[in-house]
């Protein structure tokens, strides 16, 4: 089976959750994101009669000579532009799925859902540096062109993570309210500008992807770790219920400080988890009747 046989059939096996999914996303809290945009200038055209007088354009009738009217038009379509961070952190994961495949499986569903929404849908891949972008466009061969990159992961091991760079391309690259699906365990720092300068712009939800070890290590000893962006290493002893504790507590006060900043810099926080059913948690996020 070629690369391109095995894409069509991954996509058919997301299409019915994508059905699913992009109905949430009409009807319920993002709803009215796709009622209109608002009205949006498209040019001017000549004066005809019945046109009502304030419509009109001075400044080009001055210089035409005879009277223009400005063009307007309702926009109907909400653009998604989607964020992956493909990180060494990402990589990671206590079941048979990591945060990474966690990610690319959302990223998927969004896209296809996208589709059947008919909004143009974009995205920006990034570990330690931006390995690929692309504006939001509408279609199939746009789907299925974010699917092979998706499938392609980049998941190349540059240390670091761009997530800085990553949201301030979006937001110059950006020319209309989008909404903006950021994938990520935000493991890294100094984000929070760009982020709250694209909150500003877009609706932008800021996905982490949470794995159960985040909360609590498996009980077997003393075990060596090693961190994989510094590869710097550790023993912990995974046995002690007070070492557990600490743990949990820290991981806790990590997602709690998350939570906060993302609202206070005027995002939407929303946790994914690598040991539940993505399609399960993206509809329920989508159709809840308040997002925070």
């Amino acid at each position: 089976m070629d690369k391109r046989t095995e894409l069509s059939k991954k996509a058919r096996m997301l299409h019915v959750s994508a059905l699913s999914l992009a109905e949430g996303m009409k009807t319920g809290a993002f709803h009215s994101l796709y009622k209109g945009q608002g009205i949006e200038f498209r040019g001017v055209r000549e004066y005809l009669k019945g046109d009502e007088v304030r419509a009109i354009d001075w400044n080009v009738t001055a210089r035409m000579g005879h009277p223009y009217v400005k063009v307007f038009e309702e926009d109907r379509e909400l653009d998604i532009f989607i964020v992956i961070d493909t990180s060494r952190s990402m990589l990671c994961g206590s079941g048979s799925v990591t945060r990474l495949e966690k990610a690319m499986e959302c990223a998927s569903l969004l896209t296809l859902a996208s589709y059947h929404n008919e909004s143009p849908v974009g995205a920006v891949l990034f570990d330690g540096k931006i390995h690929f972008s692309c504006a939001p466009k509408a279609g199939h061969e746009q789907i299925m062109f974010l699917l092979s990159q998706f499938e392609k992961s980049y998941a190349s091991g540059v240390q670091g993570s761009a997530l800085d760079n990553a949201l301030l391309g979006a937001g110059r690259l950006l020319k209309k309210r989008t909404l903006v699906m950021v994938f990520s365990d935000f493991r890294t720092m100094d984000w929070l500008d760009s982020f709250s300068r694209l909150c500003h712009k877009h609706d932008v939800v800021a996905v982490r992807i949470c794995d159960p070890s985040d909360e609590k290590l498996p009980s077997i000893g003393a075990v060596s770790f090693q961190d994989t962006e510094s590869n710097y290493t550790c023993t912990l002893p995974t046995s002690s219920s007070v070492f557990q504790k600490e743990w949990a507590k820290a991981n806790q006060a990590r997602i709690d400080s998350w939570k906060y900043e993302c609202i206070r810099h005027g995002g939407i926080p929303l946790t994914v988890h690598t040991d539940e059913d993505s399609i399960h948690e993206l509809s329920s996020f989508f159709s809840k009747r308040e997002l925070i």
